[in-house]
């Protein structure tokens, strides 16, 4: 008998923009552009964000009105939909709850695990705090332990954990140096090349 099948998508550059590149264009901030797709260490990268925002005196509130004018990418809501209509999906992302529920809205509200920002009463973002290390990896593993044939997509490198653990790991419109970098991950430039790789991995009709 197949498992049941649970699919496990990043949600920045996979299903939408990238909020801090918006973020940037909006303020004019080029550092705000530089994303996991070129940093590998989050922790830095987060640090250097809150440390910008400080300096230029953006709240939350600043950072939400970017979101809010934000919407899916071309193709992405389709994309879920076809995609619940077969199997299970969990957003698996290192972004925070406070930025991500409107586009989870325009998404259908599918399930998301990612994690906190801590605010103070004037709007400053203080600190943030990770759910846990590597999040997406473990969720992944405990989806394997529970029985489930996993997939899973992403375009940087705090997805190639959570790649390499799935039973099947595709990269979805990463920048040119990832694929060289990690060549065991097939690459894919549109939903329907996504879509096609996701019905063979897991025999979805």
């Amino acid at each position: 008998m197949q498992k049941p099948v649970i699919a496990c998508l990043d949600l920045e550059g996979v299903l939408v923009p990238e909020i801090w590149i918006n973020v940037a264009l909006k303020t004019g901030i080029e550092a705000l552009k530089i994303t996991t797709r070129e940093m590998p260490d989050y922790d830095k990268l987060m640090k250097q964000r809150l440390a910008i925002l400080d300096r230029h005196h953006l709240k939350i509130g600043d950072i939400q009105d970017v979101i809010d004018k934000m919407g899916p990418l071309e193709g992405a809501t389709d994309f879920i939909r076809w995609l619940r209509e077969r199997c299970q999906v969990i957003i698996l992302s290192d972004t925070f709850y406070q930025f991500a529920l409107p586009l989870m809205r325009q998404l259908g509200y599918p399930t998301l695990f990612c994690n906190q920002l801590k605010i103070d009463a004037s709007g400053r973002i203080e600190n943030y705090h990770m759910r846990m290390q590597n999040q997406k990896k473990h969720s992944v593993a405990a989806f394997k332990s529970l029985n489930f044939f996993t997939m899973a997509a992403g375009d940087a490198y705090n997805d190639t954990a959570m790649l390499g653990e799935a039973d099947a790991g595709v990269f979805f419109r990463p920048p040119d140096h990832l694929p060289k970098e990690f060549p065991q991950f097939p690459v894919t430039q549109t939903y329907s090349e996504l879509q096609e790789r996701f019905a063979k991995a897991g025999n979805l009709k």
